[in-house]
């Protein structure tokens, strides 16, 4: 038997914001995104709905290790030590030791990370299954391609079903509610790239899905159009976040500006209910802080003088 089954751990009381998936294959079980530990009895609850319990499950998938996605994976693995995490490389000393992850994550949300999110956990190294992207991962009769799709993160990854054609995306794909006509771009910092982003929209689509699940919210049945708007809304929104920066304006002027046009265009694309649910969900002033750190990151590495080796390739 090969079951998927979603949970909404309804984030904050909040339905459809934080999905997590469980896998059931040939005798194994996997979570993908457990979610934050604050959603943790949600879980629990959810694995009995369906006659499980944290000690039945085999391993923890993890697209990425934001805590809205991964936060829940110490607490489980502290449950049930013979989980096995799969992870990207770039991630797993972060899990091991999630230190500099919640201090950064504290900066973006000062003093509410125990609301919002619970108590992060580490996970012993000794669990962690590090990706690089391109491997399959055989889960009883189910297997997975891994892509490596960074963009929105440097350690994102997106795991492909060819059984059902349906590619599990994180948060590279954005905020989109199922049945929902808009998709709204995730850029919070420190690793937002446009241009691999781009990479990885493409990678997705390589693989010919039939449809994408989104972390925040649900199935998208149209990947192509999906991804075309997608990829639209967040290089406008990179447009608007550089014009801001041109404008001269005071940090706290230039976000509140970028905050107030993007949720008027939400406001314009979803019934007022809808618009309400995606501002409160989407973090539009992380991906304000995203898109600006991107644009002076590139501005200072443009205005920094070319290394030798930098001019010899020029030269040559």
């Amino acid at each position: 038997m090969m079951r998927t089954s979603i949970l909404d751990t309804n984030w904050l009381g909040r339905p459809r914001s934080i999905a997590a998936v469980l896998l059931e294959s040939g005798g194994h079980t996997a979570i993908l995104d457990p979610g934050p530990a604050s959603t943790l009895p949600r879980l629990r609850e959810f694995l009995a709905e369906h006659g499980l319990t944290v000690a039945n499950l085999d391993a923890i998938l993890l697209t990425h290790i934001h805590l809205d996605h991964a936060g829940a994976t110490g607490a489980l693995v502290k449950e049930n030590p013979k989980l096995h995490v799969y992870v990207h490389k770039i991630g797993m000393l972060h899990m091991a030791d999630p230190s500099k992850l919640l201090a950064s994550a504290d900066r973006l949300w000062p003093g509410q990370l125990p609301y919002l999110f619970g108590e992060t956990l580490p996970v012993p190294f000794g669990n962690l299954k590090m990706l690089k992207g391109g491997e399959t991962l055989s889960l009883g009769a189910r297997k997975l391609d891994v892509l490596y799709t960074p963009g929105h993160a440097a350690h994102h990854v997106s795991y492909f079903d060819a059984s059902d054609g349906t590619i599990y995306v994180g948060d590279t794909t954005g905020f989109h509610i199922e049945g929902e006509p808009y998709v709204v771009p995730l850029a919070p910092p420190p690793d937002i790239d446009l241009e691999i982003w781009s990479a990885s929209l493409d990678a997705i689509l390589s693989k010919h899905p039939r449809r994408l699940f989104v972390t925040h919210y649900g199935y998208s049945n149209d990947p192509a159009a999906h991804v075309a708007q997608y990829r639209e809304n967040l290089f406008r929104w990179a447009d608007l976040a550089k014009e801001i920066m041109h404008r001269g304006l005071d940090e706290k002027s230039a976000l509140e500006k970028f905050v107030a046009t993007v949720s008027a265009e939400i406001a314009q694309r979803l019934p007022a209910a809808e618009a309400e649910h995606y501002i409160f969900n989407a973090g539009l002033n992380l991906s304000w802080l995203g898109l600006e750190r991107y644009h002076r990151k590139r501005s200072e590495a443009a205005a920094q003088p070319a290394t030798p080796a930098e001019m010899q390739k020029k030269s040559t």
